[in-house]
This record gives structure tokens, C-alpha cells and sequence, in this order.
């Protein structure tokens, strides 16, 4: 169930991990190494965080990281060559918000997205378009409701890209059914009601929203909260499909940031964290799906 090859490909042998940065946090050239250690360290996704003023579904952890993103220049613009130049195998998926892409389309973007002279289109077309052309596998687009997410579903169905849909704890019942009609690619498991946020447990939520969903033919991926090997363990072991990371590793920039850390021991530390988090995942399936032998 989904438009890209590549992120199916990433959920179909074992749990897939989803790490998330923000792009540009806090230069473009150190953003860059960052991204390109995620996927040494075992990505099969990677959530790439194109920054917007007003982040609402992100804790203040993400918040700073927007903000020094921003701060250093990043663009739309900045944030497709980023996508076209860094050097990963792992499948890239653009998360932000749906304003940013809707008005994508005005001005120069507009202009640049239609070079034929015609009156480019208005809505989310442009953004999705100019985002295929620059490798972008999906979109997570966390303030968009699934009813009123048609036109950018028919773009993505258009370019071939997936549109993720993130399921709260509250999602339930018609509304569920109408997200999940729509969704594509894998569905964002949100753990907790909140905000997002590295956590040092695991919510009892995230159990109860993967047995909701368990009728629903796609791949289920569980953010929100985690931080550490164990974490993925348990929710992997739980029936997740995947895990999605972004504060845990967000805060390894800022730490880096904060303490002028170089380049190079903050990839390290990506890296590091991204192997622990994999192996994690990793036995949980295995303590799922290998038959336990009897006494």
C-alpha cells in the first residue's frame, strides 16, 4: 500500500528504522555529515525536518532545532539541494507543515516550478513536484487532517510519493477509517498524547494503538519518546514495524552545539546511538517472531 518502492522496500525484511533531524540544524554543511551518519548507522528512512515558524506538533527540543536552522538560512529552496547533494542509501521523507507547502507555489517557486509560461498551479502541486525531482520519497505532514488532505494525496499519488499520516491515541473510529484511507508508505504510530520528546519509558499507549490499527494492511511505525536500545526493543517486540526517532538524536546536535563539540564526534555520536537503537529493534523482532523452544 503506497507509491514509493523504496520505503516499502525499507519495511519488508525485519523493523525498519526512522531516524529524524532537522535539515540545516545547525549549518547546512554539519547537517549534512549528520544525516549521512544516520544512515551509516542503519537507517532504512530518513525523516528529513524542513523547518517551519510554527512547529505545533514539536517539544523544545525540535523547537530549537527549527529555530537554529532557520537562523543559518535554511530554505525550501536550501532544503531540496540538500536532499539532491547528501549521500545516502536509506529512503528520504520530508516532514513540515502543510502552509509551507501549500504557498510553496507563490512567487519565484512558483515561477521556477512552471518554465513553460503557463500560470503554475496553486496548492500543494508545486512543492510535490519540485520534492519528487529532488529524491524525496513521502511527506509527514503532522497539522494536515486527513479530510482535508485530498489534494496533496492526488500529488503525491501524481509523483509517486507517499503521504504518512501520524495516529494519536485519541485517533479512533470514523475518523481513524478516514485517515487510513488515505495514508501510504508506513503510518506514524504517535506513543503518547503531547508533544514530542525523549522520553525514559515507554508509554503504556503505544500498545493499544498498534492492536487498533492491526487490521489496517501497512506498515506501523512508532515515534514520540524514544531514546535508547531498550526502547525500540519493547515496542518492536510489541508489534511495531518500525521506530521513528527524532528527539534523542536532535538532542545529540544540540549537545554538540552547546558544548562546540566538532563535526566529526557529533556524526560519532549519531552514528553510536543509531547502531544501539537498531540492535534494539532488532531483538525485539527476534523475541517475536523466533519460536520460543520448550524446555
Amino acid at each position: 500500500m503506497g507509491n514509493s518502492e523504496a520505503i516499502a522496500a525499507a519495511f519488508a525484511d525485519g523493523p525498519a528504522y526512522v531516524p529524524y533531524l532537522v535539515v540545516g540544524d545547525p549549518d547546512y554543511e554539519s547537517s549534512m555529515a549528520y544525516v549521512e551518519a544516520l544512515d551509516r548507522g542503519g537507517a532504512d528512512v530518513i525523516e528529513l525536518g524542513l523547518p517551519f515558524s510554527e512547529p505545533i506538533a514539536e517539544g523544545s527540543t525540535i523547537q530549537e532545532a527549527l529555530v537554529r536552522s532557520l537562523d543559518a538560512g535554511m530554505t525550501p529552496e536550501r532544503f531540496f539541494a540538500f536532499a539532491e547533494e547528501v549521500e545516502v542509501d536509506a529512503a528520504l521523507v520530508c516532514m513540515t507543515y502543510y502552509n509551507l507547502i501549500y504557498q510553496y507555489g507563490d512567487g519565484e517557486a512558483r515561477s521556477a516550478s512552471n518554465a513553460s509560461g503557463e500560470a503554475a498551479s496553486t496548492g500543494p502541486r508545486p512543492f510535490v513536484e519540485r520534492a519528487a525531482a529532488a529524491g524525496i520519497e513521502g511527506l509527514v505532514v503532522p497539522d494536515l487532517p486527513a479530510e482535508e488532505a485530498d489534494p496533496l494525496r492526488e500529488a503525491c499519488d501524481e509523483f509517486g510519493l507517499d503521504l504518512v499520516f501520524i495516529v494519536a491515541p485519541t485517533t479512533r473510529d470514523d475518523r481513524l477509517d478516514r485517515l487510513m484511507e488515505r495514508v501510504s508508505g508506513y503510518v506514524y504510530v504517535q506513543a503518547r498524547l503531547g508533544t514530542t520528546g525523549a522520553r525514559d519509558d515507554v508509554s503504556d499507549q503505544t500498545t493499544a494503538s498498534l492492536d487498533r490499527l492491526r487490521e489496517y494492511d501497512v506498515p506501523k511505525a512508532v515515534g514520540f519518546g524514544i531514546s535508547s536500545g531498550e526502547h525500540a526493543e519493547r515496542i518492536v517486540a510489541g508489534g511495531a514495524d518500525g521506530i521513528i526517532v527524532g528527539s534523542a538524536l536532535v538532542d545529540v546536535v544540540a549537545d554538540g552545539v552547546e558544548h562546540d563539540r566538532s563535526t566529526e564526534d557529533v556524526a560519532d555520536r549519531l552514528e553510536a546511538l543509531s547502531r544501539e537503537l537498531v540492535a534494539g529493534a532488532e531483538r525485539g523482532y527476534r523475541s517475536r517472531t523466533e519460536p520460543v523452544e520448550s524446555a
